[in-house]
């Protein structure tokens, strides 16, 4: 499913519609990965994202310290956000010490990971992949798989 999103607020509405579609699983955190080129508006999707469960800090991109973590208000379903940038990893053991396979086993994470093909050999299929794109009028487009 492919979708265009024309403003800032279309994003925030789409981040909202997929938070109504998500609940914790009963055995493992849920994986949504984010990819797409710089600017394409991955870590503006985790913002709004967070936003809608809650996190009032600014968020911002995990790019140099990798991986971010919050906690979230009670009665969100999930307790925590984990946002991981894999931009400048160079394979999935690189994730090891981020913590990566225990937030994994924690059924309250949401893990929000941007550039998973950095990191596939190391991830588990995600719950919700995402593909974000520029168009020529700056608009987004938004892709599931």
């Amino acid at each position: 499913m492919e979708k265009e999103l024309t403003s800032l607020e279309a994003l925030t509405q789409e981040a909202a519609a997929l938070a109504d579609r998500l609940a914790p699983k009963a055995d493992s955190a849920t994986l949504i990965t984010l990819s797409g080129e710089l600017g394409a508006g991955k870590t503006s999707f985790t913002q709004a994202l967070a936003h809608v469960y809650g996190i009032e800090e600014h968020v911002t991109s995990p790019t140099f310290v990798l991986e971010k973590i919050y906690q979230l208000p009670e009665g969100k379903g999930f307790t925590r956000i984990a946002h991981i940038d894999a931009y400048r990893l160079r394979g999935g053991a690189e994730l090891d010490p981020l913590g990566f396979s225990e937030l994994m086993r924690d059924p309250t994470t949401l893990v929000i990971l941007e550039w998973p093909e950095m990191v596939a050999d190391g991830l588990p299929p995600a719950d919700v992949s995402i593909r974000l794109r520029v168009n020529d009028n700056e608009s987004r487009t938004i892709a599931y798989a």
